[in-house]
C-alpha cells in the first residue's frame, strides 16, 4: 500500500499508552493499525509529523511501520464507547474523518511487543543495533523534540528480537514546525546502542541518502497527507517545512557532532574525526 491510500477503520481493539491517546484498530485491509486522532491532546500536527517523518525514515532505509490515512466513521465512534479522548477530567468522542494509521509492528494475537529490554539482552539478542545510529540521522535532521522511541518484537521460535522505530510525532518540534536544536534531543536513552559507532560509516546509508535528497523527493513523500492535519489556516506551512528540511541536510553532521561532544559521551569507540 502506498502512503496516499485511504483505509477504513472497522473495529477498535484497545487503547494504547502515550500522550496522543491512540487506539489499536482493525482496518479494512484486515491489518491492525495504531490510530492517532485529529483531536488528540498533543496537536493535530502530530498526525502530519508522524506521516511525513515516518515516510522519510522509510526512504532512508530505517525499520519503521508503514503509515497511511484511515477514515473513522461517525457510526463506529458512536458505537464504540472506548473511542474517547480524556483531557483534564473531561471526556470527548474521538474525531471522525481522516486520521493517521501506523501499521502495528506485530500480530497482536500471536506476538508480544516490548518497549524495554535489559541491556545485556538488547546487546546479545537484537538484530542490527546499528540502526540506532542511523535513526540519529532522521532525528537530528527533523528536529525530533522527544527521545527516540523504539520497540522490540520477536516471532515465535526466533532467536533474536527485531527493533522498530515508532512515534515520530514530535519531529519538527511537534506543532511548532521549527528547529530549536539541542545535542540531547531526539536520542535514545541508553548509550549501549551506540557502542558500535567508530566513525561516519556507522550512519550509512541513511546519512548519504539524507544529504542527497532533493525537494522533489520530499514532496513525493508528503503526497496524500490531508491538508487539515497541518495547515491551521496557513497554506504555505508545508512548503516552508519542506524548504527548511532541504536546507538542513547540510547541518546533519554538525548536529551529530554536537551530540558526540555532549556530556553523554555516546560514542566512546569513535576516535579521530
Amino acid at each position: 500500500m502506498n502512503g496516499s491510500a485511504v483505509l477504513s477503520a472497522v473495529q477498535q481493539v484497545r487503547r494504547m499508552r502515550g500522550g496522543s491517546q491512540s487506539h489499536l484498530m482493525r482496518a479494512s485491509d484486515g491489518g491492525f493499525f495504531v490510530v492517532k486522532f485529529q483531536n488528540n491532546p498533543q496537536s493535530v500536527r502530530v498526525l502530519a509529523n508522524e506521516f511525513l517523518a515516518t515516510r522519510i525514515g522509510l526512504y532512508l532505509g530505517l525499520p519503521m511501520p508503514e503509515v497511511a490515512v484511515i477514515e473513522v466513521s461517525d457510526w463506529l465512534i458512536a458505537q464504540t464507547p472506548e473511542l474517547r479522548m480524556l483531557n483534564a477530567g473531561n471526556e470527548t468522542p474521538c474525531s471522525s474523518g481522516l486520521q493517521l494509521a501506523s501499521r502495528y509492528v506485530a500480530d497482536p494475537e500471536q506476538e508480544v511487543v516490548f518497549d524495554y529490554l535489559p541491556e545485556a539482552l538488547m546487546l546479545e539478542k537484537t538484530h542490527d543495533l546499528a540502526n540506532f545510529s542511523r535513526v540519529l540521522v532522521l532525528d537530528k535532521w527533523t528536529g525530533n523534540a522527544d527521545g527516540r522511541q523504539a520497540v522490540f518484537t520477536k516471532r515465535v521460535h526466533a532467536r533474536k528480537y527485531d527493533v522498530h522505530f515508532i512515534d515520530q510525532g514530535y519531529c519538527f518540534n511537534c506543532s511548532d514546525w521549527d528547529f530549536p536544536d539541542s545535542p540531547l534531543r531526539g536520542v535514545y536513552a541508553r548509550n549501549c546502542v551506540y557502542q558500535h559507532v567508530a566513525g561516519w560509516d556507522a550512519f550509512e546509508p541513511a546519512l548519504s541518502r539524507a544529504e542527497q535528497i532533493d525537494c522533489a523527493d520530499l514532496w513525493r513523500l508528503a503526497e496524500g497527507m490531508p491538508e487539515e492535519w497541518w495547515s491551521r489556516g496557513d497554506a504555505d506551512a508545508l512548503s516552508r517545512l519542506i524548504e527548511n528540511l532541504h536546507k538542513r541536510r547540510s547541518l546533519i553532521r554538525d548536529l551529530i557532532t554536537a551530540f558526540r561532544n555532549s556530556s553523554r559521551n555516546p560514542f566512546p569507540n569513535w576516535a579521530g574525526n
